[in-house]
């Protein structure tokens, strides 16, 4: 596995990421790569862009990082609905270090399409709603810390820079 996660600021983080025209064996496999990092950094959600893929892939599974039993892909996913709001701590695996609360929309209707190449469309609420408004960000170049305050989004960098200044010297 020579793939690893992309850690905040890296600019790809802040890309728009392409849609797929194709869903190759090469995508396959950058989905199976995908799968296994988030597992192993006990993540239960990981998008193409946090692995240096500027591309509309995610990964997603609520069960993990423990169980890995309800894996699931999505290819060129969207939102076509959101309804009410819910306000949750969230972390990512782009983004050393952090929590913060965030609010995001209760219940969304989701489309994309599996690996196959076939559609999939479902409603999603709670924490898999969530989850997936959290990994569609990231295909859209956004981090759960642009939801935050500007004052907190400010003591994270500075906690961050000397963190990395702190790794540097070691």
């Amino acid at each position: 596995m020579s793939r690893k996660i992309i850690h905040y600021p890296n600019e790809i983080l802040a890309r728009k990421a392409a849609p797929i025209t194709e869903i190759t064996d090469e995508i396959k496999e950058l989905a199976k790569e995908m799968s296994e990092i988030m597992y192993d950094n006990e993540g239960i959600g990981l998008a193409a862009p946090q692995v240096g893929e500027s591309i509309r892939l995610i990964t997603v599974d609520l069960s993990g990082p423990e169980k890995r039993e309800d894996l699931q892909v999505f290819v060129n996913p969207e939102i076509v609905a959101r309804e009410g709001e819910i306000e949750t701590e969230e972390g990512c695996l782009s983004v050393i270090g952090y929590r913060a609360k965030v609010k995001r929309a209760a219940k969304i209707k989701f489309k994309a399409l599996d690996l196959e190449g076939k559609e999939v469309e479902f409603d999603a609420e709670d924490l898999y709603a969530v989850c997936l408004q959290h990994e569609l960000d990231h295909l859209d170049g956004i981090l759960f810390i642009d939801h935050i305050s500007r004052l907190k989004r400010n003591l994270y960098e500075k906690r961050l820079k000397k963190w990395l200044r702190k790794r540097k010297n070691v």
